[in-house]
């Protein structure tokens, strides 16, 4: 046998084989494909929350002066009016003694002038003396009670500024620390302590622009009452309903402010605690999948469809909100069409696959009470 001979047997079998390889079948995988679930669901969502009293005042002094009593212990229930604290007012009660002493010495120099107008009166009207005496006394009448005026308006405020030492509650409350102790000195306008009734409190919380926009387009009764979630992740015996939004929002966060009240009838809540506002919510027909059936690429979703070809499209969908493990879709697939319900990390864009239908409300029952 020549070369050549050689040389063209080698090419016919480098040519079959090449032949066989490419005719050689291509394996096409089974996978599992769902539709998207369409229903109404019921979710909540949770606010962080300050609680305060609807009642709350700081108990401020209006005048300087010594803490002379303290009548009331922290932390003790009062009523309107009780007296709480009682500040030096010896001062004061010289002033009182002062500005009296001078009403009464106005009222006499008044009553002395009288007289003699009355008398100057009399003279006039037998022309004994000329009008202008008369008129001369009348004005220094008139002087005198200015002054009276005066000195009694002194009086009443010596008299006021004296009743600031006796201080009183100004409802039925709870008084909460007691900062300054009997002896200490007290400038005007120092805090003496804070007096709070917590029969009912506010829950501040916190709304995205969103959140609102969603919220005012959906708002019913049914959406104005709220749960609350205490510090210790238990939920609170009473319901609360939203009754204020703020006015605007607040350009440092982009959020705005929203007022729920609550029934405190045994005084768990208080001033300053913390808590969790739940919000419950509603989706009417809304298209859900399963978080596993989809991947992420810088941050946005996708999934694979089949189409009915059996071949899978990369499909790129918006969604609205996570619940449990699905996606509410927003936009991206519709209802009818099909995609991979596991093994997306497998597979490939323009791959054909083997569809095995699933239902998955039987794979991934959803429970009402995850959402």
């Amino acid at each position: 046998m020549t070369n050549i001979q050689k040389l063209l047997i080698s090419a016919c079998l480098i040519t079959a084989a090449c032949t066989n390889e490419k005719e050689a079948p291509v394996k096409i995988e089974s996978y599992e494909v769902i539709s998207p679930i369409v229903k109404d669901i019921f979710y909540h969502d949770e606010y962080v929350a300050e609680i305060q009293s609807v009642k709350y005042a700081e108990i401020r002094s209006k005048i300087k002066g010594y803490v002379e009593k303290i009548h009331v212990d922290e932390g003790q229930i009062v009523k309107d009016g009780q007296l709480l604290f009682t500040l030096s007012a010896l001062g004061l009660e010289k002033e009182i003694q002062k500005a009296d002493a001078a009403y009464k010495s106005d009222v006499a120099n008044l009553k002395a002038a009288q007289v003699e107008l009355d008398s100057v009166r009399t003279l006039v009207e037998k022309n004994i003396v000329s009008k202008t005496k008369f008129d001369v006394l009348q004005a220094k009448v008139d002087a005198l009670k200015a002054d009276m005026q005066e000195t009694l308006a002194g009086k009443e405020q010596a008299v006021l500024q004296h009743s600031f030492a006796s201080i009183k509650a100004p409802y039925n409350g709870i008084i909460n620390r007691i900062p300054n102790k009997v002896g200490s000195l007290i400038s005007e306008g120092d805090m003496l302590t804070s007096i709070s009734d917590s029969h009912e409190v506010f829950a501040y919380f916190n709304f995205s622009e969103v959140d609102y926009l969603n919220y005012i387009s959906t708002a019913n009764k049914e959406a104005t009452v709220v749960d609350l979630q205490l510090a210790n992740h238990t939920l609170y015996p009473h319901q609360g309903k939203i009754e204020m939004i703020e006015s605007e929002f607040d350009h440092q966060t982009g959020n705005i402010a929203l007022r729920a009240k609550f029934p405190n009838p045994n005084g768990i809540l208080k001033q300053g605690s913390n808590g969790k506002i739940i919000l419950k919510k509603s989706l009417k027909n809304a298209l859900l999948i399963p978080q596993k059936s989809t991947f992420e690429i810088q941050d946005k979703i996708y999934v694979f469809v089949v189409d009915k070809d059996g071949v899978l499209k990369q499909r790129n969908i918006l969604s609205k909100k996570r619940i449990s493990d699905f996606y509410v879709v927003d936009s991206g697939i519709s209802k009818d069409e099909k995609i991979v319900f596991e093994g997306v990390a497998n597979v490939k864009d323009g791959e054909k696959i083997i569809a095995v239908p699933r239902d998955v409300e039987k794979e991934m029952p959803i429970d009402e009470k995850d959402l």
